[in-house]
């Protein structure tokens, strides 16, 4: 059974998700810190205002965007020093999440005040969730970087990551970043992408970075939106010295008529594997 909606605290802040598209995503708790809060710090105040006047909330607002985040810490502060309750939001989804509060929250933090999560929206987990990616193991990239030489860079340095790899791409990036990926995944790596998330063209299409990207390619609309790019991650692949079930059992036999040293030296001409790491298995057994 769910608990009843606890009504805000005083003073603390509150690190609230708003929804990425379909405005039944607020969730009731949200919509009651909201219009209980004296202060509500908005990424863009014109955007979060019509959200507000949506659910009939007022609220007096300021901004905290990228450009003035660290200015605003000290005017947040103070609020919270006099008593006062606030709710940070980002445009869409959950604050902090490649949207500016980072350094607030550790200003309020550190200055001994409490910070109150509610949950909601998050749009590289609801892409993940609905997928079909493994989803035991993810590392959420944020966005990646604009220019096209670092953009593959980065791109170089994750191509060997096992785990799923999580991205946000703008409509003016989405056909380059994916003919980056291709030429540094290869154009086998399967990969999806969700578009519009919540949104009435909402889009999740999957296939091999080649294909996805003629699809993509072949329609321009499905060139438009908000996007999160989701990649299978690399094979896992085998350190060079491990020892293979057939490997062990070759060991085992020549170890069975030979001295350990001269069973390894054997078996490793045999099998590739290296001579110290079969005698070291020898002696543990």
């Amino acid at each position: 059974m769910s608990e009843a909606i606890t009504r805000p605290v005083f003073p603390a802040l509150y690190v609230v998700a708003t929804p990425i598209g379909n405005l039944a995503d607020l969730s009731p708790r949200a919509v009651e810190v909201l219009g209980t809060v004296d202060l509500v710090a908005a990424e863009d105040t014109r955007h979060s205002g019509r959200l507000l006047a949506h659910f009939n909330i007022k609220a007096a607002m300021i901004s905290v965007h990228d450009h003035n985040e660290r200015q605003r810490c000290e005017l947040i502060l103070k609020h919270l020093q006099q008593g006062e309750s606030i709710a940070l939001v980002s445009d869409a989804g959950t604050p902090l999440i490649s949207d500016p509060g980072y350094a607030l929250v550790k200003a309020v933090r550190e200055a001994g005040f409490q910070v109150v999560p509610v949950p909601g929206c998050c749009a590289f987990v609801a892409a993940l969730s609905a997928s079909g990616m493994p989803s035991d193991r993810f590392q959420f990239e944020g966005f990646l970087p604009a220019k096209g030489n670092a953009r593959r860079q980065r791109l170089e340095a994750l191509k060997d990551a096992p785990m799923t790899l999580i991205f946000y791409e703008s409509t003016h990036r989405i056909v380059d970043s994916l003919a980056d990926m291709e030429a540094v995944f290869g154009a086998q790596r399967y990969v999806v992408i969700a578009r519009e998330l919540t949104k009435t063209f909402e889009t999740i299409h999957g296939d091999a970075l080649s294909g996805l990207r003629q699809w993509l390619a072949a329609d321009a609309n499905q060139q438009k939106g908000e996007f999160v790019v989701l990649v299978q991650g690399a094979p896992e692949v085998a350190a060079a010295d491990e020892i293979d079930a057939q490997a062990l059992r070759i060991l085992k036999l020549l170890a069975e008529e030979l001295p350990p040293k001269q069973a390894a030296g054997l078996a490793a001409k045999i099998t590739g594997v290296k001579k110290n790491r079969l005698y070291q298995q020898l002696i543990a057994d």
